[in-house]
């Protein structure tokens, strides 16, 4: 299974997203039973964030995770900008952290940039680290000024992760800020990793990644998330609310795509040749 070095810890390069989940008491049992499946199929990261459903999701989370060992799972949330504040962010972590029933989570995210000065904001991302309440902190939704912005103030270095959106139909971070992380070891987050949509759509039935998934006996879903990993510094967490389809996931981290099938990809789907504005959901 592919791996890679998150924070302090080695993970596996495919978690559980959890946006769009929580909402719906008449799903909620089994979104729980497709968190917990992911869970024992060997995910160990699960990601959520305050917005998602207005802490319903967080909620789902805690309850999921509720008799499992908090040792051995990998937790991400993230704050929301408008708390990203000295006087607002440790309210809003304890918040967090009581709907998750834990008492620490191991990454916490700025989720977009906001109009809080961003030197505050990892001043206080750094304090709650300090205390214990934040294993690691990052950054979401974080273009290639962002982050040079990002490293050149006091602890800004100490970022562990920029979750962006990447899938294999929106490349564009690979023009300049991809190669840029992998230089300065920065890992990815990838959300959304199989698009939504029409786009989703686009690209599970495309007649290169069908024939790749053919050759591996695997699912196009598999291949897109087989793709989005395939750096070894890139972590995918696709969200699913069924069981089976949350292992099936989790299961792609152990596809290794070859040079011809990476070709066979790039050609449906090349690869950015210019600067693209961020893409953002």
């Amino acid at each position: 299974m592919r791996e890679l070095h998150l924070g302090d810890k080695t993970v596996p390069a495919i978690g559980l997203g959890t946006w769009h989940m929580g909402n719906s008491t008449a799903t909620r049992a089994k979104e729980i039973k497709a968190i917990q499946a992911g869970i024992d199929a060997g995910a160990t990261v699960i990601d959520t964030a305050e917005m998602y459903g207005n802490g319903r999701s967080e909620s789902l989370v805690g309850e999921a995770i509720a008799n499992i060992d908090r040792e051995k799972l990998f937790l991400i949330d993230k704050v929301l900008p408008s708390n990203a504040s000295a006087d607002r962010m440790s309210h809003s972590l304890d918040t967090s952290l009581k709907l998750l029933g834990t008492d620490y989570v191991d990454l916490y995210l700025y989720h977009w940039r906001g109009a809080v000065p961003l030197s505050e904001t990892v001043e206080t991302l750094q304090s709650l680290q300090q205390q214990g309440k934040i294993k690691h902190w990052g950054v979401s939704n974080f273009d290639l000024p962002d982050m040079k912005e990002l490293l050149a103030l006091p602890g800004g270095d100490q970022v562990a992760a920029n979750e962006d959106l990447y899938n294999l139909g929106s490349r564009g971070i690979e023009y300049s800020l991809l190669p840029w992380q992998r230089k300065q070891g920065i890992p990815l987050i990838a959300y959304t990793p199989v698009a939504a949509g029409d786009e989703r759509g686009q690209l599970i039935n495309n007649p290169a990644v069908k024939e790749v998934a053919e050759a591996h006996q695997a699912t196009p879903w598999q291949i897109l998330l087989a793709w989005a990993i395939r750096d070894g510094s890139t972590l995918a967490i696709p969200q699913s609310g069924d069981p089976k389809h949350a292992v099936d996931n989790i299961k792609a981290a152990s596809l290794t795509l070859n040079e011809d099938d990476l070709a066979k990809i790039d050609k449906a789907f090349p690869k950015p040749t210019s600067k693209q504005p961020l893409d953002i959901r």
